[in-house]
């Protein structure tokens, strides 16, 4: 068997770089290059490795280990999963700031390979630099915590013990139905450890991401299910993203006359202006797609997790006789809310099922009332776009203003966390697929820079719009730096409301008087954070890094710096003041959370009354 002789870490890179996947036989390189931040846990071995000009890649050098790695899952998702950057760091803390980030990989089953440094396997110099020591298991490292938020999970002690885990990754890594975060831990002394690996290890290996059928006795089940229905809905998943299924879907609403709603992660697969889009569903959803759902005795569910804010805390389907149908690659996805799981290929499946039903002449039951409630929708876009409520400059105007003619059609816009996903998912008219870019499986604060760095990378050729509020700024913005060294415009849209006013507005709607959510002095009289506000300059912190920036407190303001901020050739950053009550309200829908049952304060008492009888017509499944 011929052999070759190199490091662990050698072999690793060698091993990545001939990583390939085939999607409806087109040939992808899988992994594109590396973002890291070096320590004395991965520079000398991996580090080494990868500053060897015998492969091809790139090597992004970060400034914060989380957001490093949402750089990388914002490359992964732009890319529709189909390649992905690795992510390295240090041991110790270092490893520790990327747990968040593989939690939020998992949550949004987004590939991430994570590469951290670990203390030394032949225990010599144990305690190491940054090394936890547990005492009653002594195998357990830092690393260990990226077990509850990885798909796989391996820690190599013996340099020959990578080829197994090296394949294993890949496998979950190429999955659609596993897919998400894979952590490799990697010993520093092993990482320099040499063994003879087989040149069979680095050979050029495609994977193959195959489309699942729906079986023939699963089709005639889901057929039968649709034709006892009268007013089924759709739901537009990431899945119809992932799967490239959005003209299977758009043909099987219209065909069958089928109103459409979207989650987070399916908005923008099929324009805004479709006339069976009702937009999104839920919590953040539009009164028009949440109306529909209230009516529907048939929900199919395609390429989604169902979560509590598409369910509206499993509340939003009133009718009696609703059922659901969910079609997923994941069976554990399939199986939620007892639907009946169809187990396959998003695009694959609504082929099907569209034969089926076009031999039997099916129809649905929907009348006006489908473009009624759209057009009664547009209308309030229409109205919230130029809200003047004279108490200051509205965040849904700005949205408006960026919407209506200041952003390219085909700009892509991010953003993560707070109240800006509302609005966006409400509001925003996504003309071409793969221009709205949200992480709201797990909401992560912080994710917003760094998405838009990793969005860019993804797609050079496009301009990349942030849209954060300054809590998600402050969260983290390190990224910018990495922008800048690498010569990469973005472009950040700063929403100055003074605090964490989503989460304010929560409080305030449960009957909680405002407690620490606003970004205030300490008042001296009171000893609570209620004093003046805070006078952040954003725009002069994003300055000092090297990016040009702009104030904006109204529509005229913000327009001068829009436009200006286009001719920029470095990253930009717009400071738009906004009124703090300006977001978009709920629209016939409900979340539940934990409001207390005990309170001394009446409105809280009356809240919890109004929590506990809706979550008593909501599903229990």
């Amino acid at each position: 068997m011929d052999t070759l002789k190199l490091t662990m870490a050698q072999a690793l890179v060698k091993f990545l770089d001939n990583q390939y996947i085939t999607v409806d036989d087109e040939e992808i390189k899988f992994v594109e290059g590396v973002i890291g931040i070096f320590g004395h846990g991965c520079v000398v071995g991996l580090g080494d490795a990868l500053e060897a000009e015998d492969h091809r890649l790139r090597f992004y050098q970060g400034h914060n280990e989380q957001g490093m790695a949402h750089v990388a899952i914002a490359f992964a998702k732009q890319h529709k999963r189909r390649k992905i950057l690795a992510v390295t760091s240090s041991i110790g803390p270092g490893a520790l700031n990327m747990v968040t980030a593989a939690g939020t990989a998992t949550v949004n089953r987004i590939p991430a390979l994570f590469l951290p440094g670990d203390i030394y396997a032949c225990r010599q110099p144990d305690p190491v630099l940054q090394q936890i020591e547990q005492f009653y298991d002594y195998n357990i490292t830092a690393n260990d915590a990226f077990k509850a938020v990885c798909k796989y999970w391996d820690r190599i002690i013996r340099p020959e013990q990578l080829m197994t885990a090296a394949i294993n990754a890949m496998r979950v890594l190429t999955d659609p139905a596993e897919t998400g975060a894979v952590c490799l831990c990697l010993p520093q002394d092993v990482q320099a450890e040499a063994f003879n690996y087989p040149l069979n290890f680095f050979k050029r290996r495609v994977h193959r991401i195959a489309r699942r059928p729906l079986e023939d006795v699963e089709a005639l089940v889901a057929t039968e299910m649709i034709l006892r229905k009268e007013r089924p809905m759709l739901i537009c998943g990431g899945g119809v993203c992932y799967s490239d299924a959005a003209e299977a879907l758009t043909a099987f609403a219209e065909k069958f006359n089928i109103p459409f709603c979207e989650t987070q992660a399916g908005k923008g697969v099929i324009p805004w202006s479709h006339p069976l889009n009702m937009g999104a569903v839920g919590v953040t959803g539009t009164r028009a797609a949440n109306e529909i759902s209230h009516q529907s005795d048939l929900v199919i569910a395609v390429g989604t997790r169902l979560n509590d804010f598409h369910t509206a805390s499993k509340w939003n389907f009133h009718n009696p006789q609703v059922e659901l149908l969910s079609i997923n690659v994941n069976n554990f996805d399939a199986y939620k809310m007892d639907s009946l799981p169809l187990l396959a290929d998003a695009r694959e499946a609504l082929l099907s099922l569209a034969g089926q039903l076009s031999a039997k002449g099916y129809q649905s039951k929907w009348g006006d009332e489908v473009s009624t409630l759209r057009d009664k929708w547009q209308n309030e876009v229409d109205r919230l776009y130029n809200l003047d409520n004279g108490s200051g400059y509205a965040q849904t105007r700005v949205i408006g203003q960026l919407n209506n003619g200041l952003l390219a059609e085909d700009a892509i816009v991010v953003a993560a966390s707070g109240s800006l996903p509302s609005d966006l998912e409400r509001l925003w008219r996504a003309a071409q697929p793969n221009t709205y870019h949200l992480e709201y499986g797990f909401s992560c604060m912080g994710y917003e820079v760094a998405g838009a760095l990793g969005a860019k990378l993804a797609a050079p050729d496009r301009e990349v719009y942030c849209l954060v509020g300054d809590g998600g700024y402050l969260m983290l913005h390190s990224e910018i730096v990495t922008a800048i060294q690498e010569g990469i415009k973005i472009n950040i849209i700063l929403f100055n409301n003074h605090g964490f006013d989503c989460i304010d507005n929560l409080q305030l709607s449960q009957g909680i008087p405002n407690f620490g959510c606003q970004f205030r002095y300490r008042n001296s009289k009171t000893d609570r954070l209620d004093g003046n506000v805070l006078p952040i300059d954003y725009a002069m912190n994003a300055r000092s890094y090297g990016c040009q920036t702009w104030s904006a407190s109204n529509p005229a303001e913000f327009e001068a710096a829009f436009k200006e901020s286009q001719k920029s050739a470095v990253s930009t950053l717009i400071e738009v003041h906004t009124d703090p009550k300006s977001m978009s309200p709920g629209y016939s829908t409900w979340w539940r959370v934990g409001t207390p049952e005990v309170s001394q304060k009446s409105a809280v008492i009356k809240a919890a009354a109004e929590m506990k009888k809706h979550a008593d017509k909501a599903k229990l499944f």
